[in-house]
């Protein structure tokens, strides 16, 4: 069964199952590409490594700082005493977060006459959009190697929540943005706004000169890893999705989702 929404399904955001869609769709992407480009070029799945400290704010869309467990086995102790005693207080078993190395994959095409990389692809993780978070310096110094060098960069952000981390410029109102910066048209780039209303689009990778680009249907994307993982088995659309949506999609979402059948129709009288 694919998914209701005519784009980005908002429900796949959910933090707690954006790891699962986010493997999906790099190996979807890799797969389509592959399709295309062998034996030219190869596409592998590589990963950007960081260490997150307790610190890090980009924890909190991840896990909370602290998880109660249980209380340790055994009896209770209490201080004996007349009215007016304390008891003694009892201890708790916690798991705090202490410094993790955190791993997060991307794609790189690869020339397979020299082994040179040719274009990264990087889809962004909500950790990548948490203001002063650790997986947020990561993206923008692996960005900033990129674009220094004669390698194409591509990023695909399906996120509605947390900072923007494209580069500052003027553009219009979207839930969802794709960017694409080809060596030999930098500073200039293309970029791709796009509303939750909208159809992902079919988006440009840039390859060697003498190859131009190739196309990457990102819906098509989308559409595989949606259905290769059965995430219609486990969303609920019955509920609102998490990020919740704003007033301005909330209606539009719900009459969509009422005429598809995955909501109970509008009461009426």
């Amino acid at each position: 069964m694919p998914s209701p929404f005519p784009g980005m399904d908002p429900y796949l955001e959910e933090p707690t199952l954006w790891p699962d869609v986010h493997h999906e769709l790099i190996s979807a992407i890799r797969a389509a590409l592959k399709q295309q480009l062998r034996p030219r070029y190869s596409v592998r799945i590589e990963e950007r490594v960081y260490v997150s400290g307790p610190a890090d704010p980009g924890r909190r869309v991840v896990a909370p700082d602290l998880y109660l467990v249980r209380r340790p086995p055994g009896p209770r102790r209490s201080k004996s005493g007349g009215a007016g005693a304390v008891g003694v207080t009892e201890p708790i078993i916690a798991v705090t977060l202490i410094d993790e190395e955190i791993r997060e994959p991307y794609l790189q095409v690869i020339d397979a006459s020299d082994r040179g990389v040719v274009t990264v692809i990087e889809v962004l993780s909500p950790t990548n959009k948490v203001a002063g978070a650790d997986g947020l310096e990561s993206f923008l110094e692996k960005r900033d190697q990129i674009m220094k060098s004669s390698t194409h960069w591509v990023e695909i952000d399906l996120l509605r929540s947390g900072v923007s981390p494209i580069l500052p410029v003027i553009v219009p109102e979207h839930e969802y943005l794709v960017h694409v910066s080809a060596v030999d048209q930098r500073p200039r780039g293309m970029l791709w706004p796009i509303r939750l209303s909208q159809p992902l689009p079919v988006i440009r990778i840039p390859l060697r000169p003498k190859d131009g680009d190739t196309p990457l249907d990102l819906q098509a994307v989308l559409d595989t890893a949606y259905d290769r993982a059965g995430y219609d088995t486990e969303l609920d659309y019955t509920k609102e999705p998490i990020p919740r949506l704003g007033k301005k999609w909330k209606g539009w979402a719900d009459r969509l989702l009422r005429e598809k059948g995955l909501r109970p129709p509008a009461a009426t009288g």
